[in-house]
């Protein structure tokens, strides 16, 4: 049923009373660009949309390490509220000390971001309290109590259970490759981390089923990051908001279909939904409700899947064009694993395969940003930051700095050797209490389909388009990546030295 008409009216309320709060707001005195005649704050915003890393390194050389996308405030990127008073970018290890350790005041927000704010408007967008909601959703005594009710779920024990799962999917993506042809990097990586995500999550098997959970929310993705979704969030055939409303509807119910047929085992599975369907809260005793499971899962999926998948995308560039790196790496797979999968205890006798992730995550940070919101007036490098007010906290900037970094756009996984930076200098999975979840967990996914991928084959880079990143949450190649699979005879040089691109912006490649 669409939306009655006074819903509809609500819908564009909320919108108007959001450009009122501009003039409302209190004094904004962050440094940032004028917003420009006539246009205003919207040219400013859909700059940073477009090309947050390239837009804020602009922003950092001119105004420091604490800048507004746009002077004056006024803008809202994230947050569910309407009376946003503007939106901060940040970086540097005492800003990431600050935001991390201080989460009573930094609070995270639903990842449906401003979509959120409709969740009550009509019957339809009931759904919007659950979707996206999870970890992310909850602040202070309730997200602790119930981050402490899903760590089992990731407890280093139960994480070898979902070993033989990754490793059974890996192989079935590389038996469907064919040799000495091109392949588009990001769809497999995608495919393949989707079918993990949703076996490790769900217990099945997105291949399997025709309308999978994790298909589901792959297209509500797609249609969430729509700029026309945020614009135009009307319940009206033809809009993609109403896409949105119909595909999170059948999300629920699918997933409660799902959590029943949990509910009913006797014996459950090793899936996360499955012992979080079993799990109590230590105080009361009681089940997470069906709403908090929805919640809990969607989440997982959402911020597990596709940064995975990016993260593989950008590591396999980097080694393609560091052949040098790749022919060690591979002398080190090849030694201890003799072309088998690994074993979870042959992951921890693999230093290098360990260092070439780890200064992957550095150089080209798949998940740049860490967004939160002040839910009281504070401060922050040396200005004061309203109540309400969104921050962005530049991880991929903070991994770039020189004093931590030496030469920081140079891919060069040999500085692990000596260097140990602190939490909040290296940070690819947040720190304090919103350290990731699932950190260890996405830590064994890569390191499991690198060992199987580079022992199989030899991924050459071809350059059919520009490497220009794309994305905000997560950022990916903007037109994709093709490379050409070869069987593995260690020819690492073709390939080398044929990326352009504002991929060379984030890091140093061969010409």
């Amino acid at each position: 049923m669409l939306a009655s008409a006074a819903d509809q009216a609500e819908f564009i309320d909320l919108g108007v009373k959001k450009m009122t709060t501009i003039a409302n707001q209190k004094a904004w005195t962050i440094p940032g660009p004028s917003p420009l005649p006539l246009v205003g704050r919207i040219v400013n915003t859909i700059n940073f949309a477009k090309d947050s890393i390239g837009y804020s390194s602009e922003l950092f050389k001119t105004y420091g390490k604490v800048a507004s996308i746009v002077a004056g405030g006024g803008t809202n990127l994230y947050s569910a509220a309407s009376d946003c008073p503007g939106t901060v970018i940040a970086y540097g290890p005492e800003i990431v000390r600050q935001v991390a350790t201080q989460s009573h005041i930094y609070h995270k927000a639903p990842l449906s971001g401003i979509l959120y704010r409709y969740k009550d408007v009509s019957e339809r967008t009931k759904p919007l309290k659950n979707y996206g909601v999870g970890l992310f959703g909850v602040n202070d005594e309730t997200h602790l109590k119930q981050r402490k009710l899903m760590m089992p779920a990731f407890h280093h024990q139960q994480l070898r259970s979902y070993r033989d799962d990754m490793v059974a999917i890996t192989q079935s993506e590389l038996e469907q490759i064919k040799v000495n042809e091109p392949c588009e990097i990001n769809q497999l990586m995608k495919r393949l981390t989707l079918r993990i995500a949703t076996q490790s999550l769900f217990g099945e098997d997105v291949i399997e089923k025709d309308h999978s959970a994790g298909n589901l929310l792959q297209e509500i993705i797609s249609i969430q990051i729509s700029p026309f979704t945020r614009l135009l969030p009307l319940d009206l055939p033809g809009f993609s908001f109403h896409r949105y409303l119909d595909l999170l509807s059948l999300f629920e119910t699918q997933m409660k279909g799902i959590i029943a047929e949990k509910k009913a085992k006797t014996t459950p599975d090793s899936d996360v939904l499955s012992m979080l369907v079993k799990a109590r809260y230590e105080d009361t005793g009681h089940l997470l409700t069906e709403d908090e499971l929805i919640a809990h899962t969607g989440v997982l999926f959402l911020a597990g899947h596709e940064t995975t998948a990016n993260a593989l995308t950008w590591i396999l560039l980097l080694l393609s064009q560091h052949p040098q790196v790749c022919s060690d790496l591979f002398d080190e797979l090849d030694s201890t694993l003799h072309g088998n999968s690994p074993s979870v205890e042959q992951l921890q006798k693999l230093p290098l395969l360990e260092r070439v992730i780890k200064e992957s995550l550095r150089v080209i940070t798949s998940v740049p940003w860490n967004g939160r919101v002040t839910s009281q007036t504070t401060e922050l490098g040396g200005y004061v930051l309203p109540k309400g007010t969104e921050v962005f906290v530049s991880i991929y900037h903070t991994h770039h700095l020189p004093d931590i970094y030496p030469d920081p756009e140079a891919f060069n996984p040999q500085r692990w050797e000596s260097i140990n930076p602190s939490v909040y200098e290296y940070n690819p999975f947040s720190a304090g209490p919103r350290l990731c979840l699932g950190a260890a967990f996405a830590m064994m996914e890569i390191k499991i389909v690198l060992a199987m991928l580079l022992q199989r084959f030899r991924w050459e880079y071809l350059p059919v388009q520009k490497i220009d990143r794309n994305g905000f949450i997560s950022i990916k190649p903007k037109f994709g990546m093709q490379m050409k699979v070869c069987s593995q005879d260690r020819e690492f040089m073709h390939g080398v030295g044929s990326v352009e691109g504002n991929v060379r912006e984030m890091v140093k490649l061969p010409s």
